[in-house]
């Protein structure tokens, strides 16, 4: 049905790409990329376009117009989900003490997981059809991660030998953790868990 509904909709629109969006249409996308990320988050797999459309407001056939398939939805939802992740890194250094700040980045790491997890199908059929989405984001998010990190070890309130990609590595648990309706709520304890081990003997590795 999904397919017969893009095909109907995009006969014939391909000329209109690459006129600038109307300010209604571009809200009408923006809306439509933030439900979107929500509702994979929440139904994953089982996230219905129709779903989307009806949550922000719009008809099914706007959704088409913008996003012809569901990959085209998902890989926009993808990529608006590395970028605020990563911008969240800087924001939360100039806002927050360096622990504090990456205690918070990583809790904001388990909803981007979250949203990871709903798009995985089709982040699996984009990887062999689209070369550029993972090179382009390929690193982001592990940069963010160790300047977080480093701050933290520099101002002394993380323990001194600790290196980003064990951090990240301990994160990546939470990936392939089973998918339960408890899984959010556990995933946070985690990174409390995780925050206490990184504090622990901060200024003085040894005491570890």
């Amino acid at each position: 049905m999904e397919k017969k509904l893009a095909e109907a909709v995009i006969a014939g629109d391909n000329a209109a790409e690459t006129r600038p969006l109307r300010a209604d249409a571009q809200r009408n996308r923006d809306r439509l990329v933030e439900v979107a990320a929500a509702v994979f988050a929440e139904r994953g797999i089982d996230a219905s376009l129709e779903e989307i459309a009806r949550r922000a407001g719009v008809g099914i056939g706007t959704l088409y117009r913008h996003f012809p398939t569901r990959e085209h939805l998902v890989e926009v939802v993808y990529r608006r989900e590395v970028e605020a992740l990563c911008a969240a890194a800087g924001e939360l250094a100039a806002g927050h003490p360096s622990d504090v700040a990456l205690e918070e980045w990583m809790r904001r790491f388990v909803d981007y997981i979250a949203t990871k997890r709903g798009l995985a199908t089709s982040l699996r059929i984009l990887l062999t059809t689209n070369s550029t989405l993972f090179s382009d984001t390929s690193g982001r998010v592990s940069q963010a991660l160790r300047q977080l990190v480093e701050a933290a070890v520099a101002a002394g309130t993380i323990r001194g030998d600790v290196d980003a990609s064990d951090v990240l590595h301990a994160l990546g648990g939470i990936y392939s953790a089973p998918d339960t309706p408890e899984w959010r709520d556990r995933s946070r304890r985690l990174v409390k868990l995780l925050m206490d081990g990184l504090r622990f003997g901060a200024g003085n590795p040894a005491k570890a």
